[in-house]
């Protein structure tokens, strides 16, 4: 490990973030948050809200895919996802619920605007973001699909949208 050059869980924590904070809304999945974690951790996010019924560290099942993400990435826990909302968006972030909606925007043409804040919203494994998070959103966008499912895994589609973001926002 020593090799590849990674950071301690220290040095992540004094590190520069990507001004970028997940928020999962009752995600049922430990493994899907664990992996979260992980994603997170590889790119120096500034942290996840888990809201609802979305399980919090420590567990053994988080800990199975996260491999150690929970003791670098910053998370809290909120009952009321529209808590954390509210918070974010008196810090300053942009809210962008990930969600097959009506009109959306497309990741590939959502540019996110320089300096700004974004906390993104993704939901759970079955019902997806809910109907009072979705209006209380700056954004809604879309991943799109072509094959015959309907959605992707709460995980790949964290991963995806966290990789085009970090890229569009590290770009200028």
């Amino acid at each position: 490990m020593d090799e590849l050059n990674r950071m301690s869980v220290d040095e992540f924590k004094k590190a520069e973030k990507t001004p970028l904070i997940l928020v999962l809304d009752n995600v049922r999945s430990l493994n899907n948050v664990g992996a979260i974690f992980r994603t997170a951790d590889a790119f120096l996010l500034e942290g996840i809200y888990l809201c609802g019924i979305t399980a919090t560290p420590p567990h053994r099942e988080i800990q199975k895919t996260a491999l150690g993400a929970t003791e670098s990435v910053h998370w809290k826990h909120f009952e009321d996802p529209i808590a954390a909302l509210s918070e974010l968006k008196n810090k300053g972030y942009k809210i962008i619920s990930i969600e097959q909606v009506e009109n959306p925007t497309f990741l590939q043409d959502f540019q996110p605007n320089t300096g700004e804040k974004y906390a993104v919203v993704l939901g759970n494994e079955v019902e997806g973001v809910s109907q009072e998070i979705i209006h209380e959103s700056d954004y809604c966008i879309e991943v799109p699909q072509l094959g015959t499912k309907h959605s992707l895994n709460v995980s790949v589609c964290a991963g995806i949208i966290i990789w085009d973001l970090f890229v569009k926002m590290n770009q200028r």
